[in-house]
């Protein structure tokens, strides 16, 4: 088929690559021109697709990555990967509505639209649906087919294509096409009964993991507090073999979905119903205050050694918001550095992840954890444990470590 993936970030770029080896002719389409250079040339943009897959790809025609909105012409399927990030607590839908209005201009009898990008109940066909149908002049479910499937992003032991999918149409031909679009590309394909239903679970799945590292993070304090490790404590609760998931504390969360997807449910909740969703809003509470907790951790450490933070010299281990990310979105190391900067530290940021040259999004200066840099800092604040990171170096070197994931032993070590 002609397929059609507009938005080539960490969730299309993907899937364009995998649908392009299946054997459909893919046309990458994105709106920022500096990105559309780099994938004609074959450089990934995305760490879980190497260039050698792109540029094969690229080499057998099978993908094309453009800017021009002319080449959709003539797609069978077209899938929505677009941002949709929140303004001000709002749900920000004007990258769908964008995407919506120029793959209306040119939709077929016959051809299909899904949606990936993460929103609220109601997205597809409330929204996305009636701008197709504005703009094509056709109807849907009658004369073009639709749904809404929601990204899953593989880790470490799923693969992207290897993790289920979750697959809805407005209609029974739509779920029909739909569902044999994915089984080609993934090993499990899941239907549920409508467009709604495939909304809230992917909801459901990030707002779980949103609530749950919240819990985690505010009985650390807890704990803390109670003079508990709550580290022994996560590993004594999970010898249960049943009844319990493992969640482990940290500075705070991050990236595209955490902080973000489950504010899209409490919006629509609050806006429909006129209820607050008090979970979501708790959770985000918490740990929006999580890189306070650390900083005012670090100031009581520094000050029990006789060290005022204002002129002291932090260095910041990982900066991206999870292990071994390569995604600055939402990091909670922002909101660390601008407060020590605030009380007068002179704060300089590692993060192996990110080249040199990246805008970090942190007004910090980049250094390497280099023995000289650990040795030299008065406090090191260990946020993310990258396995490019030596650990036994930073045991070794620094004078005081401040560690938020808890891989460090020592005297000269505390633990979150």
């Amino acid at each position: 088929m002609q397929v059609v993936v507009a938005g080539q970030g960490y969730v299309g770029l993907p899937l364009a690559v995998r649908a392009a080896e299946v054997g459909h002719r893919v046309v990458g389409y994105d709106v920022d021109p500096d990105r559309v250079q780099q994938l004609a040339a074959g450089q990934s943009c995305v760490r879980d697709v190497a260039s050698s897959r792109l540029r094969a790809v690229l080499e057998s025609g099978a993908y094309s990555a453009t800017a021009d909105d002319a080449a959709l012409a003539g797609f069978d399927i077209a899938v929505i990967t677009v941002p949709t990030p929140l303004r001000d607590g709002v749900p920000d839908l004007t990258y769908i509505e964008s995407c919506a209005r120029t793959l209306g201009e040119h939709l077929c009898h016959g051809a299909t639209v899904v949606l990936e990008s993460t929103s609220y109940p109601g997205t597809t066909e409330e929204l996305l649906l009636p701008i197709l149908e504005e703009t094509s002049g056709l109807k849907g479910g009658a004369e073009f087919l639709a749904g809404f499937s929601p990204e899953r992003i593989g880790n470490k032991r799923w693969s992207f294509n290897g993790t289920p999918k979750l697959v809805s149409g407005i209609d029974t031909k739509s779920l029909d096409v739909i569902k044999d679009f994915y089984d080609g590309i993934f090993q499990t394909t899941v239907p549920v009964s409508g467009p709604k239903v495939a909304e809230l679970a992917k909801l459901l799945e990030n707002t779980f993991r949103f609530v749950n590292i919240s819990m985690i993070n505010e009985m650390a304090m807890l704990a803390d507090a109670l003079g508990v490790n709550i580290w022994e404590a996560i590993d004594a609760a999970a010898t249960k073999p049943f009844g319990f998931t493992k969640f482990t504390p940290g500075p705070g969360v991050g990236g595209h979905c955490l902080p973000v997807d489950p504010m899209f449910l409490s919006w629509k909740a609050q806006q429909e119903l006129g209820v607050p969703f008090r979970f979501a809003e708790l959770a985000a509470d918490v740990n929006r205050h999580m890189p306070d907790y650390v900083v005012r951790r670090l100031v009581e450490a520094l000050n029990k050694r006789g060290i005022p933070v204002s002129g002291s010299q932090i260095l910041l281990l990982g900066l991206t918001y999870k292990y071994d990310a390569t995604d600055l979105r939402n990091s909670p190391s922002a909101r660390v550095a601008e407060l020590l900067i605030g009380l007068g530290a002179d704060v300089r940021g590692s993060e192996p992840n990110i080249p040199d040259g990246v805008d970090t999004e942190l007004n910090v200066p980049r250094v390497d954890a280099t023995p000289e840099e650990v040795a030299a800092a008065d406090a090191v604040v260990l946020l993310m444990d990258h396995p490019r990171f030596d650990l036994v170096m930073i045991e070794k070197h620094a004078p005081y470590v401040f560690d938020c994931r808890n891989r460090l032993s020592g005297a000269n070590v505390e633990t979150l």
